[in-house]
């Protein structure tokens, strides 16, 4: 009678001895596009796909200066084209047509004081190679938008390899609400620059080694469980130095870098602001960011919506 009595409460209980346990490993896709703020635009930076997988290491083998360490792998495709997608001649051409397609790695360290370190690598291709006329004309061919032109003026093929640090840093916290300072290095022959911000947030908020913020809900301890539930909206101004941008300038090793390039403006503002959900196995972000000129000749600076969604297990 015992037996049969524990083995009923272990089957009643074993739903809630699983919640119990945080995940390991986490699964999603982010989309940006202009189209998301319904304002009938299709400019400059129009369309980014992106698909990541990250895995929490088990922490009884790390050091314990370290409150978390995350791997996560990532495939995706940044997309640029001038003020419009319908370009019928070079002179209107305000920003290269341009596409980056890539995959990559990263590193995340989190520290119990609420310092992060993210560190990436990731390689790829701009120019035909990779595929931004392709998936453009599907894109409006499926939604029945209007037909791409231009891509003819795009920058030529060359080889994209970049490294990447990026640190955060918690400055107050009072109750719901917080500042930190975040910054960043790029060095590559895609993307070179460096950049600092401050994010602040406010709601219901998780320390950043158990947030959405930080991409850190999973984890590989047995004392570990499931972090609370987040529900907060965030504003991250920020101001970036461009020391190179081969998607503005054309291909770093290319001695052919495309039919119109232009020099980048060398310090852009961008201002993010945006709302996040996270809960047991699902995160749900949406944020909408505005982004100064990439280059002078730009008719007008730009603004899109970024929307994710990612499942842990």
């Amino acid at each position: 009678m015992k037996c049969r009595t524990s083995a009923l409460a272990c089957l009643l209980l074993f739903p809630f001895l699983v919640l119990s346990q945080n995940f390991r490993n986490e699964f999603g896709f982010r989309a940006d596009n202009d189209s998301f703020l319904a304002y009938g635009q299709d400019q400059y930076y129009t369309n980014g796909l992106f698909i990541t997988f990250r895995h929490a290491v088990n922490q009884e083998r790390i050091s314990t200066r370290f409150a978390k360490l995350i791997w996560e792998a990532e495939a995706g495709q940044y997309m640029f084209n001038p003020y419009t997608g319908k370009i019928d001649d070079i002179s209107k051409v305000d920003r290269p047509f341009a596409a980056y397609l890539y995959a990559g790695g990263k590193l995340n360290l989190f520290l119990p004081n609420e310092h992060v370190f993210e560190l990436s690598l990731n390689a790829g291709t701009i120019g035909p190679d990779a595929l931004g006329e392709e998936v453009q004309k599907g894109l409006h061919q499926a939604i029945g938008f209007y037909p791409i032109k231009g891509w003819e003026y795009q920058v030529n093929n060359d080889l994209g390899i970049n490294a990447a640090l990026k640190h955060s840093a918690l400055l107050v916290r009072n109750g719901n609400n917080d500042l930190s300072l975040n910054s960043y290095v790029n060095i590559g022959s895609t993307f070179t620059g460096v950049g600092a911000g401050i994010l602040y947030r406010t709601g219901r908020i998780n320390k950043f080694f158990n947030s959405v913020s930080a991409n850190s809900r999973i984890s590989n301890s047995a004392g570990d469980s499931i972090p609370e539930k987040e529900f907060f909206f965030f504003t991250r101004p920020m101001l970036n130095f461009i020391g190179y941008d081969a998607t503005v300038q054309g291909g770093l090793f290319a001695d052919d870098k495309g039919p119109v390039t232009f020099d980048p403006k060398r310090f852009q503002y961008s201002h993010e602001f945006g709302i996040n959900y996270a809960a047991n196995r699902w995160t749900l972000n949406f944020s909408v960011i505005f982004k100064s000129r990439d280059v002078k000749m730009q008719k007008t600076s730009h603004q899109y919506g970024s929307a994710a969604i990612y499942y842990r297990f």
